[in-house]
C-alpha cells in the first residue's frame, strides 16, 4: 500500500510540462529504491472542487489502469485538503533520459540526419502507446504530445509520458496551448469542442515530421508557422514518408486516419518475422510458468547437440547446434521485446485485465489506518507439479528462437 511508502521530495524536475501540473519534484520511493515524480495540482477554490471531486477520482482512476510498455507509468495518487487550497497529488515514473527534442538537437548539432530505421522503430512505439490509449474504454486522449513528453532511452525505448485527464477539471490546462514553441504541435480544433483521437493523431503528425527532418524551424521566438510545416515535409526525399505525415496532418479532424491505420501504412508495415513472433509468444506466457523454468530446462542442453539442420538434395546439408547461438544475444532480445522496443504492430492493441486496487485515500484516511497483526500461518511444504504441457511449450519456444536466431 503507498500509505506505507516513504517518499523524501528532493529538486524540482520537468517532466514534459504536464499541462495544469503547479509543481514536479524528483522523490524517492524508499520501500522500492527507485526514483519517482511527484505531481501536485492545486484548485484555489474548494468549492469547485468538491462539486468535481468525484470525476476527478473516476478519471485518475482510469489513469491508474494504463499499463503499456511505452506509457510512464502512473503509479498512484491522493487527494488532500489539509491546505489552504485543495490538491491532487499524483506519482509518475521518473525518466532519467532525455526527451526526443533535446535527442534530436544533440543529432543536428552533430551534423547526422535520421537513421530511417530508426525513425520507423519510433513511429512504431508511439503508435503502438496511443493506440492502446484510444482503444480503453473510456477513451484516453493524450491532448498534450510534443517532442519534449516523448523520451527515448538508451536501448532505443520510446515512452510517451504526461498523459493528463479530462482538461475541465483544471481550467489551466488549456493554457499549454498558448506556448508559442510548441503551438504548431496542436490541431487546429484544439479546444473548440470535445477533442478526440485526431488531436492526437495530429500531433504525432508534427512529431514524425520533426523526427524525419531533425528541426522544424521557427521564425525566431515567434511559432512555427504552416509555411515551414509545408516546407519540412517537402524536404523528405521518400515519398511514402511524406504521404504518411500529411495524412496526419490534414485540416479536417474526421480525415485523419487512427493510430492504428497509421500501423498498416506502407512506410511502417512489414511482416513480422518468426523469431519476434516466438518471443512475443513467450513473453506473453511467462506468468504461467514456473520461475525460471525456461533457464532450467536450457541448463540440460549438450552444446554439441544439433537442434536443427537444413538438408539440401544437391549437397550437403546445414547443421544448427545450441553452440552457435549466443545465449546473451538471445537474452537481449528478449529483454528488448519485452521492454517495448519491438512492439507487435499487426495486431489490435489489447488493454490487460484490470487489477483490482484499493481505493484512494486522503491524508486524514491514511493516518488512521492501522495494520492489523496477522495471523500466524503454516508454511506449505508440499511440492506443487506444473502442468508439463506448458513447460515444454516454452521450451520448444525458446529452441525456436535459438534456431532462427542462428539462421542469416
Amino acid at each position: 500500500p503507498f500509505q506505507h511508502l516513504l517518499l523524501s521530495v528532493s529538486l524540482q524536475v520537468s517532466q514534459g510540462n504536464v499541462p495544469g501540473v503547479e509543481s514536479a519534484s524528483l522523490a524517492m520511493d524508499t520501500e522500492e529504491g527507485v526514483e519517482v515524480v511527484w505531481n501536485e495540482v492545486l484548485f484555489s477554490d474548494k468549492k469547485v472542487f468538491k462539486a468535481q471531486e468525484e470525476k476527478i477520482k473516476e478519471m485518475f482512476d482510469n489513469l491508474m489502469q494504463v499499463e503499456h510498455p511505452n506509457i510512464v507509468k502512473f503509479h498512484k495518487y491522493w487527494l488532500d485538503m489539509k491546505e489552504s487550497q485543495a490538491r491532487v497529488i499524483f506519482i509518475t515514473e521518473y525518466m532519467s533520459s532525455g526527451s526526443l527534442k533535446q535527442f534530436l538537437k544533440k543529432t543536428k548539432k552533430n551534423h547526422k540526419t535520421m537513421n530511417v530505421k530508426a525513425w520507423k522503430r519510433w513511429c512504431t512505439q508511439i503508435l503502438s502507446a496511443l493506440s492502446y490509449l484510444h482503444s480503453c474504454d473510456p477513451p484516453i486522449i493524450h491532448g498534450n504530445l510534443t517532442c519534449d513528453t516523448i523520451f527515448i532511452q538508451h536501448n532505443g525505448l520510446i515512452k510517451i509520458g504526461s498523459v493528463f485527464p479530462d482538461a475541465s477539471v483544471h481550467g489551466k490546462a488549456r493554457q499549454h496551448r498558448d506556448e508559442q514553441r510548441n503551438l504548431h504541435f496542436f490541431a487546429p480544433e484544439y479546444g473548440a469542442g470535445e477533442d478526440d483521437y485526431a488531436i492526437d493523431i495530429f500531433s504525432f503528425g508534427i512529431c514524425a515530421l520533426e523526427m524525419a527532418v531533425l528541426e522544424i524551424q521557427a521564425n525566431g521566438d515567434s511559432a512555427v508557422s504552416k509555411e515551414a510545416i509545408v516546407n519540412a515535409g517537402q524536404s523528405l526525399e521518400d515519398p511514402l514518408m511524406r504521404e504518411f505525415t500529411q495524412s496526419c496532418l490534414r485540416h479536417e479532424a474526421k480525415l485523419r486516419p487512427t493510430a492504428h491505420d497509421l500501423l498498416f501504412h506502407r512506410v511502417l508495415f512489414e511482416v513480422h518475422s518468426l523469431k519476434l513472433l516466438a518471443a512475443h509468444c513467450l513473453i506473453n506466457n511467462q506468468y504461467l510458468l514456473p520461475e525460471n523454468c525456461v533457464e532450467e530446462k536450457t541448463k540440460s542442453f549438450d552444446p554439441n547437440a544439433v537442434m536443427a539442420e537444413i538438408k539440401h538434395e544437391d549437397r550437403q546439408g546445414v547443421q544448427l547446434k545450441y553452440s552457435h547461438v549466443s545465449p546473451l544475444e538471445l537474452d537481449k532480445f528478449l529483454e528488448d521485446v519485452k521492454n517495448g522496443i519491438y512492439p507487435l504492430m499487426n495486431f489490435a492493441s489489447s488493454r490487460p485485465h484490470p487489477v483490482p486496487r484499493a481505493p484512494s485515500m486522503s491524508q486524514e484516511q491514511v493516518e488512521t489506518v492501522k495494520t492489523p497483526t496477522p495471523e500466524p500461518q503454516e508454511t506449505e511444504t508440499r511440492k506443487v507439479s506444473f502442468p508439463t504441457t506448458l513447460e515444454r511449450r516454452s521450451v520448444f519456444i525458446v529452441n525456436f528462437l535459438q534456431c532462427i536466431s542462428n539462421v542469416r
